[in-house]
């Protein structure tokens, strides 16, 4: 198993995780500098997406299981790296007592993809003051 199968093009860069929660773990990465999932808001809504689509796209091709992952982000203050990230988890299933405590859906410290454009889809755009 290599520790880090990197893809990239002129947006993102995916790589696995270098503590693996499961076979297939890989990061999902922008190159655009986001410092965690909190700073965005609704006109981000199409980069997370993008984001699932580079993971899917990824999971497939390296024959993961599309129908077991999880799609999310570390929620701040729980990340220990400041650039936004997707964790990309196939097979969620296998992922060991422990593992599933660290990316537990929708807690304090981790949030799933699908709950983030749910938030982005709710906040109101604020227009700019000149």
């Amino acid at each position: 198993m290599v520790a880090y199968d990197e893809t990239s093009d002129e947006d993102f860069v995916v790589f696995r995780d270098i503590r693996p929660a499961s076979n297939h773990h890989y990061l999902v990465i922008p190159k655009i500098h986001i410092p965690n999932p909190k700073q965005l808001n609704q006109s981000h809504i199409p980069l997370v997406e993008k984001l699932i689509s580079i993971g899917q796209q990824v999971l497939t091709e390296k024959k993961g299981d599309i129908d077991d992952t999880s799609y999310g982000f570390h929620w701040p203050p729980f990340n220990s790296i400041s650039h936004l990230h997707l964790h990309v988890i196939s097979p969620a299933s296998s992922m060991s007592w422990f593992q599933r405590v660290i990316f537990r859906p929708n807690s304090f410290w981790f949030v799933t993809a699908e709950w983030l454009i749910s938030r982005l889809k709710a906040m109101e755009m604020t227009p700019c003051r000149m």
